[in-house]
């Protein structure tokens, strides 16, 4: 198998969350909600988690909902990257 096929297999994991912070140089806080059925009582629940991604340019901001991608370590806590805007906030 060349390298060329093994790049072409590899599965990136992406997410998308909303911008929930974005005062850190090149870092925002993303807040991924994601929905499941509660394992004994068959209810669906809401869960929530965050995720520090890079954001080289800074120019996603509070609340803007993002797509991030999973690359390798770049700090202690930060191991995703914002790939994409995939809807800016709305000023009030």
């Amino acid at each position: 198998m060349s390298e060329a096929q093994a790049t072409a297999q590899k599965v990136v994991r992406s997410l998308v969350g909303k911008v929930v912070s974005d005062k850190r140089a090149k870092t925002v806080t993303v807040l991924v909600e994601r929905r499941v059925k509660h394992e004994l009582y068959g209810k669906i629940v809401a869960r929530s988690r965050k995720y520090q991604a890079h954001d080289e340019n800074g120019e996603f901001h509070l609340g803007d909902i993002v797509e991030i991608v999973e690359s390798r370590p770049i700090s202690k806590t930060k191991s995703w990257v914002v790939s994409r805007l995939v809807e800016k906030a709305v000023l009030v």
